[in-house]
C-alpha cells in the first residue's frame, strides 16, 4: 500500500535525523524527493507546493538551534502529513438498531463492502443482516447471496422484484430483530438524476443511521468531485475506499477526503472477507513510516480468530500448553489475513524484512501435510511435542509418524520447528493477550530477533 511513498519517508527522515548540518542543498535534496513522491501517490500539489514551504521555512530559519531543529522537521513533516490525511472518526454503531446504507458508482466495490462490513460487525459479536437494494444490475442480488453464504451471514434478497422500496417493505418487519442491517444499493456510472431521486426515496423510508460513499482509490483525485457532490446531494456520513492495495493513487482518495471533511471510515486492502480495516491517519502514516501498527494489527486477529478458540487458546497459554493444533490455527489465521507479507508492515521492525521468494504458496496445502501428519501421532505427542526431540526415541517416533502419514521425515521435523518459533515467540512476547494489546519493548525485542531470520509460514 504506497510502499513507494513509505519509501521515500523513511528516507527523508533519516536524512534530517542523520545530518550534521541541515543546509540549503540537503533540504532542497529531501524536499525534490517528498514532491515527487506525493505527486506520484496523486497527493494533491497545491497540497504538496504548501508542505514543502513550510520544511523549507523551519529548515532554514536560523532562531532555531540545529539540534531541536531536526526533531521540530520530523515532527512538522509528521504533522502536516496528518492534516492532509484528516481527522480519525470511527464509525460507531449507536443504541438500538443501527441501519448502515452504502452508495456508490459501478465498479467501486459496494456489493463485497457489504459482506466485508457485515463480516466485522459480526465478528464483533453483533447479530447482522445485509439487504440487498439494488434492483438494477442482474448480478449483485446472486453476488450477495453467495458471499454471505459463504461467510455464514444472513441475506435478505428477493430476485424477483425491481422495486427496491417494496424489498425493503417486504423485509421490514424481520430485519428488526437485528442489531446492524448494511445495505446494498444501485449504482449507476454517474450521479445522475435518477439515481439520486431512487436513494432520496429510500433514505425518507429506511432513515439510515449512517449513509455510507463506496469509492475506488484508483480514482485518485477524482474522489475530491465524487465525494463533494454525493456529500451534498445524497447527504453521506462517511467513505469507505476499496482497493488501497492496488493502486498508488490511493494518497489522492484519501487526501481528496480530507479536503471535502468527508471522513474516511474504512479502507479496503484485497478480496478477502478480512481485508477491512479502519482507517486511522495516525496509524496509517505510522505504517508508510515502517514504526507498525499495532492497534490495526489486534483488530485484524480479532477478525479472522474464533472467539470461542481465541479463549481457549489464550487459556492454554497463560498454563504453558501450547498444541501442535494451535500452530495449525495460527498459520491458518495468519492466512486469512493474507499472509506475513501483508500483515509484516504492521508490526514494528518487521516492515522491511525480506521474506524468501514463494514463501506463501502452497499453505493450504501445508496445512493439509500437517492435518496428517498430527493424525498419525499419539494423544500424548500432539500435547508435548518435545517428546519428538528426545535424544533416545524421538527419532523413531518421527520416522514412525512420517510412515503413518505418508510424508518424509523433514515434514515432521518442520511442524516441529514452526511450534518451537511459535513457542519462542511468545516466551518472547510478555503477553499474547489481545485485549490487553502487546508490550511494546518486548515486541521491538522480537521484532529485532525474527526480522533477521527466515520465516516460514
Amino acid at each position: 500500500m504506497l510502499e513507494k511513498l513509505g519509501a521515500v519517508l523513511r528516507k527523508a527522515t533519516d536524512k534530517i535525523a542523520n545530518a550534521i548540518f541541515l543546509d540549503k542543498n540537503l533540504v532542497d535534496s529531501i524536499i525534490k524527493d517528498l514532491q515527487r513522491a506525493l505527486i506520484e501517490a496523486d497527493v494533491n500539489v497545491k497540497l504538496v507546493k504548501e508542505l514543502s514551504d513550510k520544511i523549507k521555512k523551519s529548515a532554514l530559519d536560523e532562531r532555531i538551534k540545529e539540534i531541536e531543529k531536526k526533531e521540530h522537521i520530523i515532527k512538522l513533516l509528521h504533522d502536516e502529513l496528518i492534516k492532509i490525511l484528516g481527522e480519525y472518526k470511527e464509525l460507531k454503531l449507536k443504541p438500538g438498531q443501527n441501519r448502515i446504507m452504502l452508495l456508490g458508482l459501478y465498479g467501486a466495490g459496494k456489493t463485497t463492502t457489504v459482506a466485508k462490513l457485515g463480516n466485522y460487525f459480526a465478528k464483533r459479536g453483533k447479530k447482522v443482516a445485509l439487504l440487498g437494494l439494488d434492483v438494477h444490475r442482474p448480478a449483485a442480488p446472486e453476488q450477495l447471496k453467495q458471499l454471505a453464504e459463504k461467510n455464514k451471514l444472513v441475506a435478505f434478497i428477493d430476485t424477483e422484484e425491481k422495486d427496491a422500496i417494496k424489498i425493503w417493505k417486504k423485509y421490514e418487519k424481520e430485519l428488526k430483530e437485528y442489531d446492524v442491517v448494511i445495505i446494498d444499493t444501485a449504482g449507476r456510472h454517474t450521479l445522475d438524476k435518477e439515481l439520486v431521486a431512487e436513494i432520496s426515496a429510500l433514505n425518507r423510508q429506511i432513515k439510515p443511521t449512517e449513509t455510507i460513499l463506496i469509492m475506488p482509490a484508483d480514482i485518485g483525485q477524482a474522489a475530491k468531485t465524487q465525494a463533494e457532490d454525493f456529500k451534498n446531494l445524497l447527504k453521506i456520513t462517511g467513505v469507505i475506499i476499496t482497493r488501497m492495495d492496488s493502486s498508488a493513487k490511493g494518497g489522492g482518495a484519501l487526501t481528496a477526503c480530507a479536503e471535502t471533511q468527508a471522513p474516511v471510515y474504512f479502507i479496503t486492502t484485497g478480496e478477502k472477507i478480512n481485508d477491512i480495516e479502519q482507517f486511522n491517519p495516525e496509524s496509517f502514516l505510522s505504517r508508510l513510516l515502517g514504526m507498525g501498527d499495532l492497534q490495526s494489527l489486534i483488530e485484524k486477529i480479532k477478525l479472522v480468530t474464533d472467539e470461542k478458540k481465541q479463549e481457549e487458546m489464550q487459556k492454554r497459554l497463560e498454563e504453558g500448553k501450547l498444541t501442535l493444533n494451535d500452530v495449525i490455527e495460527q498459520v491458518r489465521a495468519m492466512g486469512s489475513m493474507g499472509g506475513f507479507e501483508k500483515i509484516k508492515s504492521m508490526i514494528p521492525g518487521l516492515g522491511s524484512a525480506k521474506l524468501p521468494e514463494n514463501v506463501l504458496e502452497s499453505q493450504e496445502e501445508k496445512i493439509k501435510k500437517w492435518e496428517h501428519i498430527i493424525k498419525s501421532m499419539t494423544p500424548e505427542e500432539i500435547d508435548n511435542p518435545e517428546l519428538l526431540e528426545d535424544k533416545k526415541t524421538g527419532t523413531s517416533r518421527i520416522r514412525r509418524i512420517a510412515q503413518g502419514a505418508g510424508v518424509h521425515n523433514s515434514d515432521v521435523r518442520a511442524l516441529l520447528k514452526q511450534y518451537k518459533m511459535l513457542n519462542e515467540m511468545i516466551k518472547t512476547s510478555s503477553s499474547m493477550d489481545i485485549e490487553k494489546g502487546f508490550d511494546q519493548k518486548q515486541l521491538m525485542k522480537l521484532a529485532r530477533k525474527f526480522g533477521k531470520k527466515k520465516f516460514r509460514i
